[in-house]
């Protein structure tokens, strides 16, 4: 079974960094939810089987955690005591917001005209824009330890992943 004292970053082998190897969490996650799936555990003790969901449940969520660059960086900075999403601050950058703002009003103009090609342009500015920023968190995390600093920079990443779901989500209902 899995020591459950380890963080995420521990149990897969990785190091405690925003930018590592997708691969080698891949490889680690298969092994390791090979190690301990339930199934494997089907004709062992009541105990043994609760563990080993358990243990299942860990791995499942850790990877879940680690694979997702929001979640990741979220993960991260809780490990150094900062909270990425409190209830309290969810101030961002007039800027920003108001480039997003700009943003959905013509999802929704492209999306009501049925313009895919609109839809597509815009989900890609996005997503170019959500990797820069990806590489501006592993300048903060991993080179500067500037865990604050990261901190507004996962916010705004987070807006930007939702504003890619949406995008997708309108796509998807014109291609229906």
């Amino acid at each position: 079974m899995i020591d459950f004292s380890r963080n995420h970053f521990q149990l897969f082998g990785l190091p405690e960094r925003f930018r590592f190897d997708p691969a080698v969490l891949d490889r680690a996650y298969h092994e390791l939810q090979g190690e301990v799936h339930p199934d494997r555990y089907a004709a062992a003790s009541e105990t043994e089987q609760r563990l080993a969901l358990q243990s299942s449940a860990r791995v499942n969520e850790a990877y879940r955690a680690l694979k997702d660059p929001v979640a990741r960086a979220q993960y991260l900075l809780s490990l150094h005591g900062i909270e990425a999403f409190g209830d309290a601050d969810t101030s961002l950058p007039f800027d920003f917001l108001e480039r997003q703002l700009e943003r959905r009003e013509a999802a929704a103009a492209a999306s009501a005209a049925g313009d895919v090609t609109a839809l597509e342009s815009l989900q890609d500015e996005v997503r170019r824009e959500s990797r820069e920023l990806e590489a501006r968190l592993c300048a903060l995390l991993d080179v500067e330890g500037a865990w604050e600093a990261a901190r507004a920079r996962v916010r705004e990443l987070r807006f930007l992943s939702k504003l890619v779901a949406d995008l997708g989500a309108m796509l998807a209902d014109l291609e229906d």
